[in-house]
Formats: C-alpha cells, sequence, structure tokens
C-alpha cells in the first residue's frame, strides 16, 4: 500500500517475479499517483527506450521507494 508522503520524483524499486529474491532489479521515476496507480518513467524497458508505465499500488512487483534528496 502507497505510503501518503510518497510523492512525485520518488524513485521505484522493482523486484521483478521471475526472480522474486527481495533485491532490486529495476528502478524508475515516480510521476504520479492516481485511482489506486502510480505512473512511472522508466528506460530499457523493451530494448532502449524511455517510457511511462503504470502499476497497481499494490502490485507484488514493487519492491520499495526511496527519497532522493533533491
Amino acid at each position: 500500500m502507497v505510503d501518503i508522503l510518497q510523492r512525485h520524483g520518488d524513485i521505484i524499486f522493482f523486484d521483478w517475479a521471475d526472480s522474486n529474491d527481495g533485491k532490486a532489479d529495476h528502478v524508475g521515476i515516480v510521476e504520479k499517483y492516481e485511482n489506486g496507480k502510480v505512473y512511472t518513467i522508466e528506460s530499457n524497458t523493451k530494448g532502449d527506450i524511455c517510457k511511462q508505465n503504470n502499476y497497481d499500488v499494490n502490485s507484488s512487483v514493487i519492491l520499495g521507494y526511496g527519497t532522493p534528496m533533491y
């Protein structure tokens, strides 16, 4: 479940289901939260493409979040 303190610009960490080892396999930048979804900007998702993705906030592939000291 998303903590209300998370916000755009946070880093989102993923642990893909194929490894599911508790270690981050991929990262993205949180663009926004809306209607139970987290929208991200990620690169190298399908080759060398940078694109927007979205996930259910309770998705099992979301390992956690980090807030950079901007």
